[in-house]
Parts: structure tokens; sequence; C-alpha cells
């Protein structure tokens, strides 16, 4: 027993000596925060876990309530989808006026929940603020204006704009069910901005699409830079105060000693404030009589960026229902915006789990929810 408990304490120690060499000790805090949690990747209140930042809202301005208000029933098959697919919020808005909102397993309207990728809309949007005023140049401007890690090889060759459509060419594997990979060393690592700085531009930037968080980090890092301040509060004063948030929101930071928000992913909030950034776009910058992002910033936003990509714009998954022109916030296990901005229509969906598929052959549950949700608020005028 005792030579077993030696060769346990020897083989612990050498593993954990290992961990350190090879700079991989975030894994620690990846096992404690997801599998002792019983969960197997991020989940959506896992912001408690985290250090956070506050995005305050100081001037909320509620939603009005539709006139048939929750008269309208989910469908069957939406009801179904709902429970089945551990659904949180469920709302529909029409008209700039919620028609049906419906909530699960003790979620609230007030409650915030991860919205994971969903954020990385509303990074390029603050991007086009910072563009708007000036900050950045434009979606040309070099990244090595910002980091001079980008001032040679292909590197030099990277913009603000490739970052925002995921073209940069950096070298990076999007994975979210490993412990030992870079999405999940960015998500625990205490020093997120130096576990960016060191990914290599591996391909041509610019020439074609590819999902990558690292692009969006580094995108706010640039952000950062630019307007001299945390995005967390640059998002507070240009999004969140301006358009009447009714509750403060969380995002998630690497620490407290190097404090970047994790800017692919990570702002806990209610369904009923994200939906806010479908209206900004469906209206085109606008909020009210204030202008928030140029109109023309929007519509550039909303086009594909490469003809092979044509789902994918400036920080916005782009698809069609019955003809009907839909753009998109989409997230891990199923956060979703979705908008209409012929009908003036936005769906809001989070919840703990999603089943992948294609809008463009109609599968999976974004396409369920698009077409499911599309059907309520057309139910009536």
């Amino acid at each position: 027993m005792n030579k077993i408990i030696k060769w346990s304490g020897i083989v612990l120690g050498a593993i954990v000596l290992l961990i350190y060499t090879f700079n991989i000790d975030y894994i620690f805090k990846g096992v404690r925060t997801i599998y002792f949690t019983g969960n197997n990747t991020a989940f959506i209140s896992d912001y408690e876990y985290f250090d956070n930042r506050e995005i305050i809202t100081s001037n909320p301005k509620p939603w009005s309530l539709h006139k048939q208000y929750n008269t309208v029933k989910e469908s069957e098959k939406l009801k179904k989808l709902n429970e089945e697919r551990k659904t949180k919020s469920f709302l529909v808005i029409k008209n700039d006026s919620i028609l049906f909102e419906k909530y699960y397993d003790g979620h609230t309207q007030n409650d915030i929940s991860n919205s994971f990728s969903v954020a990385k809309s509303i990074v390029t949007s603050m991007m086009g603020k910072a563009i708007m005023e000036g900050k950045i140049k434009g979606l040309d401007q070099p990244v090595s204006d910002f980091f001079e890690e980008y001032k040679d090889g292909i590197a030099a060759e990277l913009t603000v704009g490739d970052l925002a459509s995921m073209s940069s060419g950096m070298k990076w594997n999007e994975k979210y069910y490993s412990v030992i990979n870079i999405t999940s060393e960015s998500y625990f690592t205490n020093d997120l901005r130096s576990v960016i700085l060191r990914q290599e531009i591996e391909n041509k930037p610019g020439q074609s699409f590819r999902y990558s968080s690292g692009d969006t980090q580094l995108l706010a890092m640039v952000i950062e830079k630019a307007t001299g301040t945390n995005i967390s509060d640059y998002l507070t004063e240009k999004f969140w105060e301006p358009m009447g948030a009714e509750r403060s929101a969380l995002w998630q930071i690497d620490s407290e000693e190097y404090g970047m928000e994790k800017a692919y992913c990570c702002i806990a909030a209610t369904a009923r404030d994200f939906a806010r950034f479908g209206k900004l776009y469906i209206n085109k910058g606008q909020w009210g009589e204030k202008e928030i992002l140029d109109s023309s910033f929007v519509e550039l936003s909303l086009k594909p960026v490469f003809d092979d990509s044509p789902f994918y714009g400036y920080g916005w998954w782009l698809y069609e229902y019955n003809g009907k022109r839909v753009f998109t916030m989409n997230g891990h296990r199923g956060q979703f915006v979705i908008s209409f901005p012929d009908d003036n229509i936005i769906i809001v969906r989070q919840g703990d789990y999603n089943m992948k598929g294609r809008v463009s052959n109609q599968s999976g549950d974004l396409y369920n929810y698009i077409a499911e949700g599309y059907k309520l608020a057309t139910a009536i005028e």
C-alpha cells in the first residue's frame, strides 16, 4: 500500500511538473470550473466562477408590451424544442414591442446569461463606433499600428477589417470540448493578451473566412488601444446606456491583475437587453433620435465579405428564410438573437443545449427557432 501511495505521488508530481513546464497550468482552472461543476464545456452561468467587469445601466427604458402580449401560444413544435433543448429564455419582439416571452427552470426576465459568441457581433459594433469617432481610421488600418508584433512578414498585411471578417490567417484551432487547446487556454488563462499576441499569422490575411475566436479577441485589443479605455466601459458609454438597457450586465475578464475582457464571448445579460442589438441593426444604427452607428457601416456589416462564405459579414451571420432576409448573433450552446429586418421582428433564445445544422438546408435548432419564431410573430397583425 505504501508503495502504491508513493508511486501515485510520484506520477501525480510528474504530471503537475509537466503541466507547468509546458505552460498549460490553465487546465487546473478549467477542470475545476467545468468538470467539477458537472459540465463538459463552458455553460451559461459560468460567469459566477470568473472575475467580471460590470456593464452599467443608469437610465433603463423597458420595452413596450404588445397589445396582444403573450396571447399567441407557441406551437407544439416550438414548445417541445424549448423543453428538450433546456431553453431558459424565449422572446419575440414585433414592431418594437414584446409579443411573446417565456422563461424556464426558474429563469426570469431579470436573470443574466452568458452570451458566448453573441458577443462577437457586439465587438464588431464597437469597432464600427470607434471608426465613426475617428479612433480607428477604417477597416483597412493595419493592426501593426496598434501592436508591433504584426510588423513583419505576412502579419504586416493584417488589417482591422480582416479581424472583423474572420480572415486574419491566424493559427487557431476552435474547439469547445477539449481542455488542452488554444480556445480553452484563452478561456482559462490569467493573461489573455499574451496568449493572443503569441499566435502566429500563418496564412495571408484577407483571403477567406475561417471562424476564429482569436480574431475577435485581437480586434477587441485593438479597440482597447484605440479608445484608451477598457471595452466594458466603452460598451457602457456608447451602447448600453444610450440604448436604455434594462439591467446592468457582466463581462468576464481574464483576471483582476490583467483585466482583459474575453471579448470573443462572455457577456452575461438578459434576453431583453441582447435584443436591443437586433433593433439597432434593423434601424440601421439609429436609436430614436440618436445615431449610434453609421448606417453605411451597418449595411456593410450585413453583407457577405467573401463570395464563398455568403453566410458571414462583419461580425454577423446572414441567412434567408422563405425569401426573407435574416441576420443573427450566434453563440455556443444555442444563444441566438435573430432579426427579420423587413418585418421588424426580433427573436431571442437563451439556453443550455443546441443541435447544430444548416439553415440553408433547413436543419438544426437555429433554423427551427427562425421558422417557429417567425410563425409565432406573424400569427397576428
